[in-house]
């Protein structure tokens, strides 16, 4: 406000100046004199017209400028917000992995622009014994571990998601199955060395069974992720803790 007020006396100042200097710029030209009644006009009219005038213009510009400013943070939270909407839609919200119904689409969008690569479909073993004795928060902390563990070994292209449960799918961009298989390894030892811990401190061992599938070009997605099931189905039936391909 106090630059509001500031500005408009400047603007009063400088209009009375200015209407002084044309009075007695032009005044004697025309064979008057800038005295009396006259000198008082020259000097009360452009400050009872200034100010007013003045004041509103910059109080309405500031006003203007706060609005615009206001209307600007509020369009960036609202950007902010439909961004963190958008990722809660893709993403598991336990893991941070792709959704199941985000990772097919996925998938399908590979399948049609003619990707190879490996299909892996993974399972917790005994995961229900691990809900059932230690509770559901260690359960929950086993399958955000074993998210961040598969996201972390995945290569650029590789996708990930959490398909629901404890089940989980990769599928590895333009793998050849050697490539799948090591991967598969990989990940299988690594989840056997997760450190996950009871809530007395009671180290809680974990393993993992593999199905994996190469693709071909042009692979159907849903039968594809059949048949890494029917291998992962394979897999727990010969002991789990293992791959089958």
């Amino acid at each position: 406000m106090y630059t509001i007020i500031g500005k408009t006396l400047a603007v009063a100042v400088l209009s009375t100046l200015a209407s002084l200097l044309i009075s007695f710029a032009f005044v004697p030209l025309m064979g008057g004199q800038v005295a009396g009644a006259g000198l008082v006009m020259t000097i009360v009219c452009p400050i009872v017209i200034s100010i007013p005038a003045s004041f509103a213009h910059f109080y309405l510009g500031a006003k203007l400028r706060s609005a615009n400013t206001a209307l600007a943070a509020a369009r960036d939270e609202l950007a902010e917000a439909y961004a963190r909407l958008q990722h809660q839609a893709r993403r598991d919200a336990l893991t941070g992995l792709l959704n199941r119904a985000t990772f097919m689409g996925e998938l399908e969008a590979l399948s049609q622009a003619g990707t190879h690569g490996g299909l892996l479909f993974l399972d917790v073993d005994h995961f229900k014994s691990v809900n059932d004795r230690f509770g559901h928060a260690t359960g929950d902390e086993a399958l955000a571990l074993v998210g961040a563990l598969l996201s972390g070994l995945a290569q650029d292209g590789d996708i990930v998601g959490r398909l629901g449960g404890e089940e989980f799918a990769i599928f590895l961009h333009a793998a050849s199955p050697d490539r799948m298989l090591d991967h598969s390894q990989t990940v299988r030892e690594a989840v056997e060395a997760i450190d996950l811990f009871s809530p007395s401190g009671q180290r809680i061992p974990l393993g993992i069974s593999i199905g994996a599938f190469h693709c071909a070009p042009r692979f159907n997605p849903a039968e594809a992720l059949a048949a890494s099931d029917r291998n992962l189905y394979r897999a727990k039936s010969a002991g789990r803790n293992m791959v089958v391909a």
